[in-house]
Formats: structure tokens, C-alpha cells, sequence
């Protein structure tokens, strides 16, 4: 028998969530989809919203910013999410070694991931200074004659990637946490059998931290796709549109051209990229990760 009294003070409780949920998120999404087929300028009030059906969409094959904004984003997240995953992955394992002072690396890796990106993007643009960088003296000091990186169409996108990598600490923290889960009897158990690290990582810790890689994977891919705060700061697109990402150049049509309409229809386009995507690795998931409540079922 329900207890309705129950029922009741835990839909008060949830009350607040939902309303935020109903204002902030399904409103804007339904009204940003009702625009996507409207043209409208954001200057002037609601009432000038102008139905221009699929025109929006009709736009998009004519844009060649469109496409070049495909290109940036589809390559920057195809590179940058297995490469953060790598290497978060392998950080995490020497993370999770039983050494003195390991905390301490802990908190050292994870630190740049809670600076502000907008910070973090200021620091990396003196960086790659290419007149008086440290990464370019330091690469001097070889003898070798760094590029001008983020004034270079050829090296401003890898230098984007490459500084990703400085910031995937939340990314490692997780790895860290689903490592820590995995029973020690299972490691005990392989030592006994005489398997090796390379055994033991892909016959053990790989399948154990399955879902946790699940996780990271998906929330990479969403992250990858919306990438913009970095590339807003650092090179607003340029050189030559070589970092113009999606997500960069919907804000620009929708607060530099005032084209707000045009621009809804471009985040739907993303949306529908990024569920396509995700409902992929969802999709695959079941033939890589593994569940321990699994076998239990069968």
C-alpha cells in the first residue's frame, strides 16, 4: 500500500528541481526550437519573430563557415576524446600506486582542472607566444624553432589539443575512483596464475573500469562537441577559420550578426549530432562494458 503522505512531501521536495528544470532547460529548448524555423534579430521584441519555415535549414547547405565549423569541431573531438582518455587513463593508474607522497601528486594533477578556463586560456596564450613563450624557448634550447602556434592555421588547432591535456584532472579523478573498486583478490588471484601487468590490466582493471570509461567517453563527446570558452578567448576562430568551432560560430551568428534564429537552427543540428553520437557508444556499450551484477542475473 503506498503512503501517499510519503508520495506528497517528495514531490515538494523535488518541486524546486522541477520548476528550475521547466524554466531553465525545457522552456529555452522549446522556445530555441520554435525560432529555429523563425527569423528574428534579439533586438527587438518577441513580436517581430518572422516564420520563415525550414529556410534556416535550407541556409545551412549554402554556409561554408557551416561546414568549416563541422570539419574544426569533428576533428578536435576525434583526436582530443580518445587522447584525454589515454592519457587520463594511464595518469590515473600511477596515481593509484601505493607511494609515499601520492596525495600530493593527486592534488597536483587535479588542480588545473578547477582553475577558470578563461584563466587558464590567458596563461596558455603567453605560453605559445611564439616571441617570448616557454614553450618555444624551451624548445630553442634544443635547437629547435618553435611555429608561432596559435598564429599558424597549421598548429593553432593541435596547440588547443595539446593544452587539453593539461586540464583533465576531473577526467583522471574519475579513472582514480573506478580503480580504487576493483577487488584486490581479483589482482591475488592473477598473481597466483603467473599473469603479468599486461595481463592483468586487460583481463582485469580494463573490464572492472569498463563502466567507468563508459562514462568519461560519453561525457567527453559531449564536452569535445561543445567546446567554445578556450577558443573564444584564445584565437576567436582565427587564423583563417582553422579553429572556428561549432559552437563559436553559433554564438557569433547569434550575438555578433544578430541572426538568432539561424543560430537555434544550428544548435538542433548540434543536438541532433551529439544524441546521434551518444546513442552510439550507448548502443555499443553492451559488447565492451561489463556490469559485476551481470553474471548474477544469468
Amino acid at each position: 500500500m503506498r503512503n501517499s503522505k510519503s508520495e506528497r512531501a517528495g514531490y515538494w521536495f523535488i518541486l524546486p528541481w522541477l520548476i528550475g528544470l521547466l524554466l531553465f532547460t525545457i522552456g529555452p529548448m522549446l522556445f530555441s526550437l520554435l525560432l529555429a524555423f523563425s527569423k528574428w534579430d534579439i533586438i527587438t521584441g518577441v513580436q517581430s519573430i518572422e516564420w520563415v519555415g525550414l529556410d534556416n535549414f535550407k541556409t545551412m547547405f549554402h554556409d561554408e563557415l557551416f561546414y568549416q565549423s563541422l570539419k574544426v569541431t569533428f576533428i578536435f573531438a576525434l583526436v582530443s576524446v580518445p587522447l584525454y582518455q589515454v592519457a587520463s587513463l594511464l595518469i590515473a593508474l600511477l596515481l593509484n600506486m601505493r607511494n609515499r607522497g601520492m596525495k600530493f601528486f593527486r592534488l597536483i594533477y587535479f588542480m588545473p582542472s578547477v582553475i577558470p578556463a578563461v584563466a587558464a586560456s590567458m596563461m596558455w596564450i603567453m605560453i605559445f607566444n611564439p616571441e617570448y613563450g616557454i614553450l618555444n624557448r624551451a624548445l630553442a634550447f634544443f635547437g629547435v624553432q618553435g611555429p608561432a602556434w596559435l598564429q599558424d592555421p597549421s598548429y593553432a588547432l593541435g596547440a588547443l589539443i595539446v593544452m587539453g591535456l593539461w586540464g583533465v584532472g576531473n577526467t583522471i579523478i574519475i579513472y582514480l575512483s573506478g580503480l580504487q573498486g576493483v577487488p584486490e583478490e581479483l589482482y591475488e588471484a592473477a598473481n597466483l596464475d603467473g599473469a603479468g601487468p599486461f595481463q592483468r590490466f586487460f583481463n582485469i582493471t580494463l573490464p572492472m573500469i569498463s563502466p567507468t570509461v563508459f562514462f568519461n567517453v560519453i561525457m567527453g563527446i559531449i564536452g569535445g562537441f561543445q567546446y567554445f570558452t578556450q577558443a573564444f578567448v584564445m584565437t576567436n576562430g582565427g587564423p583563417l577559420n582553422s579553429t572556428l568551432f561549432y559552437n563559436l560560430y553559433l554564438y557569433n551568428k547569434a550575438f555578433t550578426d544578430f541572426e538568432m534564429g539561424y543560430a537555434s537552427a544550428l544548435s538542433w543540428v548540434l543536438f541532433i549530432i551529439i544524441l546521434a553520437f551518444t546513442l552510439l557508444v550507448i548502443r555499443s556499450s553492451s559488447m565492451w562494458v561489463y556490469y559485476q551484477g551481470d553474471n548474477e542475473k544469468d
